[in-house]
């Protein structure tokens, strides 16, 4: 009653009560007679339900057990036979059912067939219940078991009445009531059946429509006895929709109808009648009928139409003119679905469109008359309909059925595949299919532009969203020449606007948008190509910037072969030269987005950008492409992959690999260099004969900046061709090619370098190119026969680095005007002395220089250097490359006096700090260089890395002793303090050290170096001098590891030594840059210290290696900092190695020991010395003469020192020295080896003696030193005994020390026992 819901066992039952309604009566208006008595007429149905329903249990409960085994063959036999070709029907029916039955699922148990007590046969009713199973299978099994048996009833019934026999069966009337229904022809049974799959296409029950639908549909289909007509008005009165029902029951009621309409129409009975009787009304009424239902409810619109069409698809083309669109309610639907914004109609207007004629006007003003794609799609008729296109929003996030249709109608399958064959518009030919492919064009525009952008875009968020999926849609079918259209500057802007805000209720749809682009780029490169135009246009280059994604850079990331690579430059160009037009774009956030976006400019978005320039004009936005575009190209080459295993190629393969590589290098060469170098006096394009090509300027000049990226990247490419540069191929020459390009250029006469060059800088530049062509003959191959002069590999390598460097050069005097002319002639005329094979004409100038005294003129190699010097001090990345490659080269002839310069800017300072050197006593008068040398420690210089104070490991030989007590390191740490600041007032002019040594043309060489660094340049903020001279040392530095490489074994390496430890040094107590600091710590360790070569010549003066080693002494004895201990103690092992290698006297060999007697006696004297006698012990290991000579001294410091800690500590060093005086050879060896120990040990034997008593009379009091002590003794008492040394050893002992050897020492002793 009223809007209460129909339980679902109601379903189940044999017959239902009918849905009766209760209207409440309005007070004021009484109800009327007609009303009062329909109100009867529902109840005394609703009565005579129950009754029927009561007597179907009664007799379903009776006839179950009397079915025996022969009825249930005879069933199963007969049901398989009759029910053969029920599938198609029911799939007709059903439209899950082709994929519901594909599922492997159980089978509904079989069901015996039910006879009546008359023996006609019955209805199973339990065949309802399988037409509710979720299975699909079950579903299918029932409704063939049902339509089997209905066929069986109808038969028996047909049969009674051809026998005369038209009184019903007793069981038959109980099971349905007579009634005027219209079905008189069918059994009562049939009737039942009919009445219940009507009542069951209503249910709510979870896949109850499907199945009953599926079974109406079948039995429609199989048992022609039923009328449509009547079927038809049987569907209205059981699902009758009232004034009283409300809410789900309502819906119920119109979802049934709509079913039962849907199973009609799949049925195929509709066609079947009209081709028996033409003049039938049936079509026209079912069509009104459902146009009807369509209009109760919004969501029944669609499917309503999808019966329509469905009916459709089985008629002929004469009985859609004729009925279908004759139909009532029809024209009426058409005629205002424009206005009311109906996608419904408009989809069954196009759907039966085509159909009919194109001149038929019984769309009214919905389509256009006559019909065509052109009509429709033109601008006047898509806005007439777009509120069609606006209302379709309802069913997301599913896309309405009408998107399809028009997609399709603008995208023929034929034009999307003959775009995707023929990719070059270029090479088409003028024909029907180009003309074709134009009119599809227009109409894609003009339905982007009216429908997607001006309705759909400017809209809500659900509109965008449709517009974003239907772009989606569109995008596969359109080829890539039409993707300028779809992504046009205000889609691209909507998406910018979703997707920079993550809050945003549409950012998903944004993201997923944007993956889907990406996916279908990757499809070819075409599609990429187009892609990135398209967003990067109308982003004015920023889209990733704006949208915080790397869309754009992974596009970019998929050109990996050469053709793909060329066509992206080609493309890139194009849009470099052609601005466009920008009055597409949104001038306000009104045009692109509703109230509730959250939008702003492009200026908001990225906060970074400038997009108006310095002159007020607005073409910030270009410039922010352009920079883009510039900035790109470079990153193409990146991208290209080709082999790199080279070996495993043949040279055919290698070859054409680099020649690959070199045609993207070279498009991309010319237009930095047309871009970036040249410009234009008589318009913006230019053609040049000679080289057969067309170069383009942009309509607006580009600014100055914009030409400086273009030469900084035409510098980069050139050092990545340079780099590329293949020994086993023979490789194209990308600067070659560039000065040929340029010089070609320059001579034609409307073009000109875009900045006049003074006379000096032409005079450079003319300079530098022409020198570069002389050396282009001689550079990479002596094949040329041309050739003179023929050269071997190595001086090609050097004329080719020189090349690369003059061009570099000659880029970098555009770059920087008035700056580098002279630095460029000087290096022009090295080249000249360094390439003797060179011949020019020489200006009178030049001659009469040549003719002055030759001793007057310093050697080339040391004006090359100077020249790289005033170039490194402010260069760029590229040409401090070239730079290197040409020192590379060269290196092995730079002169000392080269290198000192070099080094001198190295340890040069700008304003230092006042502070006292890190090591070194307070009162010293040495050269403060004895307090500026270090280095890093072993194990971490092996990493690449400086240590600190606190970190782990130690130099090789290095021992865990024991420090001093607490108190006595708290008091050195205050002397150290106390003296850093008295070395700091005595430290004055901070550059006066540096200075030092410098003649007057070396001073000026360095002020000339700093002005050219320092010049353009301000200083402020954090950013100080010495900041800004630090890149300078670095590119030094660089030079100066080339030099140590290719020269390890020069005595110049002790030069660079000596400078690179003091600016080391310096650092640590100056607290300076640390990535410098572990630079050089690295060159000292690779370059130096590690290196199998060394210096070993005669040249080497012994005087300068023994004040090296005592400044590495003293710094190891004094240094707070780990680092530079630990340089020290290596520094020491490395200058030992070159004294030893020198094979020098034993008197010169012992002054080297003085130096290690000097340092081991401030040891014992000084409580500040941090000497770690572990390190001295591994000095001894490695070069033994160094032990010996210290043998007396530490017996007798021993013996003397009041530091009970370091005596100990010297006991252990003195027991090494005695190990290494046991002889270890054989024969006439070990007899000398013998006789010099003895002789060393008797010397020393009364201060043997002496400390004996010391170290047996003041035993330490602990145990672990008392230990050491007698270790020691036992040692010492071996060596002289093997050294038959016992008599003059015990006459040497005190008697009471002899008393204490004999008690202390026990058995150790005992052999000298005899000798008192």
């Amino acid at each position: 009653m009223g809007s209460k819901k129909r339980p679902a066992s109601s379903m189940e039952n044999p017959a239902e009560s009918t849905k009766t309604t209760k209207k409440t009566p309005d007070e004021s208006n009484p109800p009327s007679s007609s009303e009062v008595s329909e109100k009867l007429k529902q109840m005394e149905k609703h009565k005579a339900r129950k009754a029927a329903d009561k007597e179907r249990r009664r007799l379903a409960s009776e006839t179950k057990p009397k079915a025996d085994s022969e009825s249930e063959t005879k069933q199963k036999t007969d049901s398989e036979s009759e029910t053969k070709g029920k599938k198609k029907s029911e799939s007709d029916s059903n439209p899950k059912s082709e994929s519901e039955t594909s599922k492997v699922e159980p089978k509904a148990p079989s069901l015996n067939k039910v006879h009546t007590s008359s023996g006609q046969p019955g209805l199973h009713l339990d065949v309802f219940r399988g037409l509710s199973s979720p299975e699909s299978l079950v579903r299918e099994e029932s409704a063939i078991q049902l339509v089997a048996e209905l066929i069986d009833v109808q038969r028996a019934f047909e049969e009674e009445e051809e026998k005369g026999g038209t009184e019903e069966n007793g069981e038959d009337a109980k099971l349905e009531a007579k009634k005027e229904d219209g079905l008189e022809n069918c059994a009562p049974s049939l009737r039942y059946a009919i009445r219940r799959l009507v009542r069951g296409v209503s249910s709510s029950r979870e896949f109850a429509r499907q199945g009953f639908a599926l079974a109406l549909a079948s039995v429609l289909s199989e048992i022609k006895a039923v009328k449509l007509d009547s079927l038809m008005k049987l569907i209205e009165d059981e699902l009758e929709i009232s004034a009283g029902l409300r809410g789900q029951e309502a819906k119920d009621n119109l979802l049934g109808r709509l079913f039962a309409y849907g199973s009609i129409a799949r049925s195929g009975r509709i066609s079947e009648e009209y081709k028996l009787n033409k003049d039938s009304n049936i079509i026209k009424d079912f069509v009104g009928t459902v146009t009807s239902l369509a209009g109760k409810k919004r969501y029944l619109t669609e499917p309503a139409v999808s019966i329509i069409l469905d009916l459709s698809n089985k008629l002929p083309d004469e009985a859609i003119l004729t009925q279908v669109v004759k139909a009532p309610r029809l024209k009426d639907w058409f005629e205002k679905a424009a206005q009311t914004g109906d996608p419904d109609a408009l989809l069954l207007a196009l759907k039966l469109q085509e159909r009919i004629s194109t001149e038929s006007d019984s769309f009214g003003k919905l389509l256009p008359c006559p019909f065509s794609a052109d009509k429709f799609f033109a601008r006047d008729n898509l806005l007439h309909i777009s509120p069609c296109f606006k209302e379709s929003t309802f069913c997301l996030p599913r896309i309405h059925s009408i998107w399809e249709v028009v997609v399709h109608m603008l995208v023929p399958d034929s034009l999307s595949l003959e775009d995707s064959t023929n990719r070059s518009s270029k090479k088409h030919k003028k024909s029907k299919k180009s003309s074709s492919s134009e009119e599809s064009t227009t109409n894609l525009r003009n339905f982007c532009e009216i429908v997607v952008e001006s309705s759909l875009l400017f809209s809500s968020h659900d509109r965008k969203h449709l517009a974003l999926n239907v772009l989606l849609t569109l995008l596969p079918k359109i080829p890539p020449s039409n993707y300028q259209i779809i992504l046009s500057s205000k889609v691209v802007y909507c998406l910018m606007d979703i997707l920079s805000n993550k809050s945003s209720w549409l950012h998903n749809a944004g993201l997923h948008f944007l993956n889907e682009l990406v996916n279908f780029a990757d499809l070819n490169f075409d599609r990429r190509i187009a892609m990135i135009v398209a967003l990067q246009k109308h982003s004015k280059g920023k889209f990733d910037n704006i949208t915080k994604t790397q869309a754009v850079k992974q596009l970019i990331t998929k050109f990996v072969d050469m053709e793909s690579c060329l066509y992206f430059v080609q493309s890139l160009v194009s849009l470099f030269v052609d601005e466009g037009p920008t009055s597409d774009e949104p001038s306000d956030q009104s045009q692109t987005t509703d109230e509730n976006s959250d939008v702003g400019s492009l200026e908001e978005k990225d906060p970074n950008s400038n997009l108006i320039n310095g002159n007020g004009n607005g073409n910030g936005n270009l410039d922010s492409l352009k920079n883009w575009i510039v900035d790109t190209m470079p990153r193409v080459l990146k991208n290209l992959k080709l082999n790199s295993n080279l070996k495993t190629l043949t040279d055919l393969e290698n070859k054409k690999l680099a020649n690959e590589k070199f045609r993207v290098q070279a498009e991309i060469m010319k237009f930095l260099a047309v871009q970036g170098l040249f410009t234009a006096s008589l318009g913006t394009e230019v053609t040049s004969f000679e080289l057969q090509e067309k170069f383009k300027w942009p309509k607006t000049a580009i600014s100055n900046s914009l030409r400086a990226v273009c030469i900084e990247n035409l510098q980069g490419l050139l050092e990545e061709a340079q780099k590329g540069v293949l020994s086993e191929v023979e490789p194209n020459d990308l600067g070659s090619y560039l000065t040929r390009f340029v010089g070609t250029v320059c001579n034609i006469p409307s073009v000109s370098l875009y900045a006049a060059l003074s006379d000096d800088d032409d005079k450079a530049f003319k300079k530098l190119l022409a020198m570069e062509s002389k050396l282009g003959k001689y550079s990479l191959s002596d094949d040329d026969k041309e050739k003179k002069v023929k050269v071997d590999k190595e001086e090609r390598n050097r004329i080719h680095a020189m090349r690369y460097l003059l061009i570099q050069l000659m880029l970098q005097i555009l770059l920087r005007p008035g700056e580098l002319s002279e630095a460029a002639i000087d290096l022009t005329i090295c080249c000249k002395k360094a390439f003797s094979f060179i011949s020019e004409t020489e200006s009178e100038g030049e001659e009469e220089e040549d003719e002055s005294d030759e001793n007057e003129k310093p050697k080339f190699i040391d004006v090359l250097v100077d020249t790289f010097l005033s170039l490194l001090s402010n260069s760029s990345g590229p040409l401090n490359y070239a730079i290197e490659q040409v020192f590379r080269s060269m290196c092995e002839e730079v002169t000392e006096a080269g290198l000192i310069r070099m080094l001198r800017i190295i340890k040069k300072e700008l304003n230092p700090r006042h502070v006292a050197a890190a090591e070194g006593e307070s009162g010293d008068e040495d050269d403060e260089d004895d307090d500026f040398i270090a280095i890093e420690d072993d194990v971490i210089a092996e990493g690449g890395a400086g240590l600190s104070d606190e970190s782990e490991g130690g130099p090789v030989g290095e021992l865990d002793e024991e420090d001093v007590d607490d108190e006595e390191d708290e008091k050195e740490d205050d002397m150290d303090l106390d003296e850093v600041k008295n070395e700091n007032n005595k430290t004055g002019g901070g550059s006066d050290d540096d200075s030092e040594g410098m003649d007057d043309d070396a001073m000026f060489r360095m002020d000339a170096y700093l002005a050219t660094m320092f010049k353009e340049r301000k200083i402020s903020g954090s950013e100080s001098a010495q900041s800004q001279l630090m890149p300078f040392k670095f590119r030094v530095l660089s030079l100066l590891e080339f030099y140590l490489h290719k020269n390890p074994g020069k005595t110049q390496v002790l030069t660079i030594y000596s400078f690179l430890v003091q600016v080391y040094v310096k650092s640590h107590a100056n607290t300076g840059n640390e990535q410098f600091r572990q630079r050089i710590g690295g060159i000292l360790q690779k370059k130096i210290f590690k290196t199998k070569d060394y210096p070993k010549t005669q040249d080497i003066q012994l005087s300068t290696l023994k004040t090296l080693i005592e400044k590495s002494l003293k710094l190891a004895s004094r240094s707070k900092f780990k680092p530079v201990s630990s340089l020290s103690q290596n520094a020491t092992f490395w200058l030992l190695k070159i004294v030893t290698s020198l094979n020098l006297p034993k008197s010169e060999l012992e002054s080297v020991v003085e130096v290690f007697q000097n340092i081991l006696a401030d040891y014992f004297n000084n409580k500040k010395s941090r000497l770690k006698l572990g390190f001295v012990k591994e000095v001894i290991r490695r070069y033994g003469w160094v032990g010996p000579p210290l043998f007396g001294f530490l017996i007798e410091k021993c013996a003397t020192t009041k530091a009970e800690f370091r005596r100990i500590e010297t006991l252990d060093l003195v027991e090494f020295v005695m190990k290494t005086m046991v002889p270890t050879n054989k024969g006439g060896e070990k007899e000398k080896e013998a006789s010099s120990s003895a002789k060393l040990v008797k010397k020393n034997l009364s201060a043997i003696c002496e400390l004996f008593g010391e170290l047996l009379v003041k035993l330490p009091e602990k145990q672990s030193r008392r230990a050491d002590v007698r270790r020691f003794c036992n040692r010492a008492l071996s060596l002289v005994s093997g050294l038959n040394l016992n008599k003059p050893f015990v006459k040497g002992l005190k008697p009471e020390v002899y008393a204490l050897c004999e008690k202390q020492l026990g058995v150790a002793f005992d052999p000298f026992k005899s000798e008192n």
